[in-house]
């Protein structure tokens, strides 16, 4: 007899009760390391506290500052030139939001965790992979191979809804004829929006969105809210406004009835790629996120890393300097880096602090900086894999990603899912990731300083909760957490005209810029763009 029918059979709510009490107390025995990458270095940023004169002085041709994704692909890029002679200074956290963390042998994500399969107009998305071996053949066919061990295999992704997983993500069981027939609506109306092209010829959402159309026809969508639009659309199906407020918070953080109609109409009708060997709108992912592809683009650019933060950056006779520092017992260390062109992979609310006189380049601080959406991600090392509620007659076992019909919880990713395996492993690594878009941003970012870890774990735990009761907690052997108060630019109404964003978009100097927050929100395709871009134009004399 399992424990579930032990309880059953004892028929007493008071044992069950004392078994919830009991894995209650266990939960509460665990503790969670946290990180907050950058904090430390961002306090000294903007407190500008002294720092120590340099203790070296390194020559490059090319300093790419920053290690995520947009400088990868710099460094990719310069490789690909055939130029050598690059250096790349880490930032507080190689990697940034694609880097992940291990428990011994298991993999996990502590930011991005998956790449939709690009589209034709991503095409250096398309080169990325298929020098990486990831995308195995035709790489510029309308549905080229890939590899299919990172091709995501069902079962996908299933929601909770009224105590029972269906599959999918939009609730269909128990949803009347009416919601059901404004799903169908909406999704008819991304086909149409997906294939409309403006009157330049071109796509009206794509990726990267520098390539989309220019057609003013459409520039009202970047002046009202996607819940605005959803309103005056006559789209009011309770389901269906959970369902793309998810999809908001999601991608970018942010709630729907604060994005941009435009960002949040993209979110679907950008992402149509397809492969020979894949069904439609098929995924890529690998156990540890994206930091299993950041890491592939580190070796395959071959470029030179060193640890270490640009605290300032600025153009001088013949070149540019960067001053980096490192941080260790909190007693911080310098170097300066003597360069003939820098290739700035910041967010802009760093950048903004460590460029030298970045208004006279076009960004002004006060008027052009976004707003940045606050993420937790934490990542839960499974001793055992709890029970699931039983079957409602609508079977949904266990899914690579698992969401909670709630907020602002986002659900959980299986890490071991991608796995092939006959039997599921022993262990395995559940990855919630909570949006912090029940609060404003600011109010967010407080909570995080102040909370303590056993608050940061009931949030972070309050989906598998949901899912799992009790019987969750005694499977639970450790935790890691981490917290990004400023984790991406959040498209908000009036983005795609940011006057600031735009000059560093076409600045072609000393310092060329490359980041997703030049197109106004963090996807890798956009920080992947800005990245090839910048090493481009860093290579021209």
């Amino acid at each position: 007899m399992d424990r579930r029918s032990f309880i059953a059979s004892a028929g007493g709510a008071a044992l069950a009760g004392l078994a919830g009490a009991a894995g209650f107390r266990q939960w509460q025995e665990i503790s969670a390391t946290v990180h907050y990458p950058g904090r430390a270095e961002g306090h000294f940023l903007r407190d500008r506290t002294a720092l120590p004169p340099p203790s070296e002085v390194i020559e490059a041709d090319i300093v790419i500052a920053g290690s995520g994704i947009a400088g990868l692909a710099a460094a990719w890029q310069l490789n690909r030139d055939g130029h050598r002679g690059a250096l790349m200074i880490d930032g507080p956290q190689a990697f940034g939001n694609a880097a992940g963390g291990k428990f011994g042998e298991y993999e996990y994500p502590t930011g991005g965790h998956y790449l939709p399969l690009p589209s034709p107009e991503s095409r250096h998305v398309r080169d990325i992979l298929f020098d990486l071996g990831i995308l195995l053949k035709d790489p510029y066919a309308d549905k080229p191979t890939y590899d299919e061990r990172f091709i995501l295999h069902g079962p996908e992704e299933r929601l909770l809804y009224k105590g029972a997983w269906q599959d999918g993500f939009l609730p269909t069981y128990g949803v009347d004829a009416a919601e059901l027939a404004q799903h169908k609506r909406f999704f008819a109306e991304v086909e149409r929006l997906r294939a409309l092209r403006g009157s330049d010829g071109k796509r009206i959402f794509v990726f990267p969105t520098v390539l989309s159309s220019l057609d003013p026809a459409f520039d009202g969508l970047d002046r009202i809210t996607l819940k605005q639009w959803l309103d005056q659309h006559g789209y009011t199906a309770p389901t269906l406004h959970w369902y793309l407020n998810y999809c908001c918070r999601d991608d970018y953080g942010t709630r729907y009835d604060k994005v941009s109609a435009w960002a949040g109409l993209h979110y679907y009708c950008s992402r149509w790629g397809q492969a020979a060997n894949a069904g439609n709108g098929a995924w890529l992912t690998w156990p540890g996120g994206m930091a299993p592809v950041a890491r592939a683009l580190a070796e395959k650019s071959g470029i030179e890393r060193r640890a270490g933060t640009v605290v300032a950056l600025k153009a001088v006779d013949h070149g540019v300097e960067a001053l980096c520092f490192t941080l260790a017992g909190g007693k911080p260390s310098t170097y300066l880096v003597k360069a003939r062109k820098a290739v700035c992979a910041m967010p802009l609310l760093v950048a903004a602090r460590v460029v030298d006189n970045i208004a006279a380049l076009g960004f002004d601080a006060k008027l052009h900086m976004p707003s940045y959406a606050p993420w937790m991600v934490a990542n839960f090392l499974m001793k055992d894999f709890p029970a699931e509620l039983p079957d409602d007659g609508h079977p949904a076992p266990l899914s690579w990603d698992n969401v909670v019909y709630s907020e602002p919880g986002l659900g959980y990713v299986v890490s071991t899912h991608q796995d092939i395996r006959q039997t599921p492993p022993a262990r395995t690594v559940f990855s919630a990731y909570v949006a912090l878009s029940d609060r404003t941003p600011e109010q967010a970012r407080r909570w995080m300083m102040s909370a303590s870890p056993a608050q940061l774990i009931e949030l972070a735990s309050a989906d598998l909760k949901a899912a799992y009761g009790w019987k969750f907690a005694p499977c639970v052997e450790r935790v890691d957490i981490t917290l990004r108060g400023h984790a991406m630019a959040a498209p908000l109404p009036g983005f795609r005209n940011n006057a600031g964003a735009a000059a560093l978009r076409e600045l072609d100097g000393p310092i060329t810029f490359a980041h997703a927050d030049l197109s106004g929100f963090s996807v890798f395709e956009e920080a992947a763009w800005w990245g090839c871009a910048a090493a481009r134009k860093a290579i021209r004399t």
